[in-house]
């Protein structure tokens, strides 16, 4: 049994993590499932904790309560980069649009079917990650689960290549005023 558990690790994994790299036996991690137990806190634990940089990638984001946190990191002094799904962040409510109306950098992608990413870094050495959409729905509807992983630097050096990656092809959300 260990054995598949090693395995499956092994192949979901990043290779470069793999690799070239172990985790550092300092990790620790946070989780939390949906509806209502505990997902939401996971995310907003790791934005509270951002000292230096924020990067977002999202599929669907209506949070409110995730928008009011990374603004509220944005006004500590964090910065915060979304990166985001070009035609879910065109409907009604979107989140993205909240934010890069209060000023933070804000980019859409629509080179894929679906962008649906559902990860941040936090100041390039901890990981949320999980199926957990930022959205209401994650909240109080699905069933969905978010992970934080804490002093996990080699995983995050791999998140945060991918994310660059996804930036840089992507387009400037522009603020409505």
């Amino acid at each position: 049994m260990r054995l598949i558990a090693a395995l499956i690790i092994a192949i979901a994994l990043p290779q470069a993590v793999l690799a070239s790299e172990s985790i550092p036996s300092g990790a620790q991690f946070d989780f939390g499932f949906s509806p209502r137990r505990g997902a939401l806190e996971v995310v907003r634990k790791g934005i509270q904790a951002a000292k230096s940089q924020i990067l977002v990638a999202a599929y669907s984001f209506t949070s409110k309560p995730i928008a009011q946190e990374l603004l509220m990191a944005h006004k500590r002094g964090v910065a915060v980069f979304v990166v985001a799904d070009k035609a879910d962040s065109e409907k009604g409510y979107s989140a993205t649009r909240f934010l890069a109306n209060q000023g933070i950098p804000v980019r859409v992608n629509g080179n894929y079917a679906i962008f649906h990413h559902k990860f941040m870094i936090f100041d390039g050495q901890h990981v949320e990650l999980g199926s957990f959409n930022y959205s209401a729905a994650a909240v109080d509807k699905n069933a969905e689960n978010a992970l934080l992983l804490w002093n996990v630097k080699p995983i995050a050096g791999a998140y945060s290549s991918e994310w660059k990656r996804l930036w840089d092809e992507s387009t400037t959300m522009q603020p409505a005023y």
